[in-house]
């Protein structure tokens, strides 16, 4: 009889869970935070406190790495099928892209409420015809991460703030064995991590951002020069670059296997916890100082989470992602995964040492262009990676780099 009731007892309790969970609406978090991203921990956090403070939805979120969700949730934007209801996304054209295509809720009624922690810069790169689509999550921008103990073995006790200085220094570097740079050959997005920054210091921020509005040409002396910088870089980049992966070079970085390694900001904390040597956040050398500075730079308010029009809840679902955002900007920055976009209300003592220093680069910034395959629409985006792929693998010359890209682009 008491294994009967035991059972009977068991049973009621399984059916009263799963009757609670059948009453909870269950809402859909696609993001990039896999295992091993630097802002796993901040959107995991996120969530829990969401599903802690509205116990009648449950939210769960579906992570896929970077290059993977590029194609992901294109595909599922364009078929406007399957969707879920809040989703992380990079600003200007590639959210904007949605916004034209009609998929994303325009964010202007619940905005009011959170308007006191935001600022219109932050907001500027999710706005569309003066309405908001983008709840913004970090500010991150490309930082040239530098091994100081491996500078410091060839006589170098500062990072090179000029390009002749920095080709130097990685000559001394490659004769004592040591490779100067590491980065992902088979992730165009890392390709494009050392060519913007080049093209920022030959042609200056305006410069670049003109090229990707129209304003200016591709087929240009200063882009010729940055790309005929970036074929000579490339006698220092890690040989084997084309069959690493980004992952692999940062964790390569981490152990002292180089120099330098580029990459956004997000990485601070990693490398703050991970790199048993002295790490310094430093800006790309400048090229030519007649165009442009030391602090012009490349990157912005850029990760974003977004909510599509057919979520499950419209008010719920934009509240969710601003609540959401406003967690992931403090753990993000807490965590070393990006600057904060939302106004700072909370200790901010143990801050990464990198990300300390990568703020106080951005305080002296004298100009700033966001990353291009985030910039441009998807296809100008497609063929402008395409051609910095091309340019990395010995397929084209700096020449037929800006002649094809100038070419391409205009025939669309």
């Amino acid at each position: 009889m008491k294994k009967v009731l035991a059972l009977v007892l068991a049973t009621i309790m399984v059916l009263s869970i799963s009757a609670a969970f059948a009453d909870k609406t269950p809402l859909t978090l696609w993001s990039i935070a896999v295992e091993g991203d630097s802002n796993r921990a901040a959107y995991l956090a996120a969530v829990d406190a969401f599903n802690a403070a509205n116990p009648d939805f449950e939210m769960t979120m579906e992570p896929t790495e970077n290059e993977a969700y590029k194609t992901k949730i294109k595909a599922a934007m364009n078929a406007g099928t399957d969707l879920p209801d809040i989703f992380f996304t990079w600003s200007m054209s590639f959210l904007g892209d949605f916004v034209n295509a009609g998929r994303v809720l325009c964010l202007d009624d619940v905005l009011p409420e959170y308007k006191d922690k935001l600022t219109d810069t932050v907001l500027a790169n999710t706005t569309y015809e003066g309405k908001h689509y983008g709840v913004p999550l970090t500010m991150n921008v490309v930082t040239l991460f530098a091994n100081m103990d491996l500078l410091a073995k060839v006589g170098c006790e500062k990072v090179p703030e000029t390009y002749d200085e920095l080709i130097e220094v990685c000559k001394a570097l490659k004769a004592a064995d040591i490779i100067p740079f590491g980065v992902s050959g088979k992730e165009n997005w890392c390709l494009s991590e050392y060519t913007e920054p080049l093209l920022v210091k030959t042609i200056g921020a305006k410069g670049l951002e003109d090229c990707y509005t129209g304003a200016a040409s591709w087929d240009q002396p200063g882009v010729i020069e940055a790309m005929n910088k970036f074929i000579e870089l490339k006698e220092y980049i890690d040989p084997n670059a084309a069959a690493l992966g980004n992952e692999e070079v940062k964790q390569a970085f981490i152990d002292g296997k180089y120099a330098f390694y580029q990459n956004g900001s997000w990485n601070c904390g990693d490398i703050s916890d991970k790199a048993q040597f002295t790490a310094a956040a430093c800006m790309f050398p400048v090229v030519d100082a007649e165009k442009a500075t030391l602090y012009e730079m490349v990157g912005g308010p850029n990760d974003t989470l977004a909510v599509t029009a057919t979520c499950a809840d419209p008010a719920v679902c934009a509240k969710a992602a601003f609540d959401l955002g406003c967690t992931i900007s403090r753990e993000g920055n807490l965590n070393g995964a990006g600057l904060p976009t939302w106004a700072v209300d909370y200790d901010t003592t143990n801050v990464k040492y990198l990300s300390n220093q990568v703020a106080e680069m951005v305080a002296q910034s004298q100009g700033m262009v966001l990353f291009g395959d985030n910039f441009l629409s998807a296809d100008a985006a497609n063929t402008y990676l395409d051609f910095i792929a091309q340019i990395f693998a010995g397929d084209i010359d700096a020449e037929g780099f800006a002649k094809g890209l100038a070419a391409e682009l205009q025939a669309q």
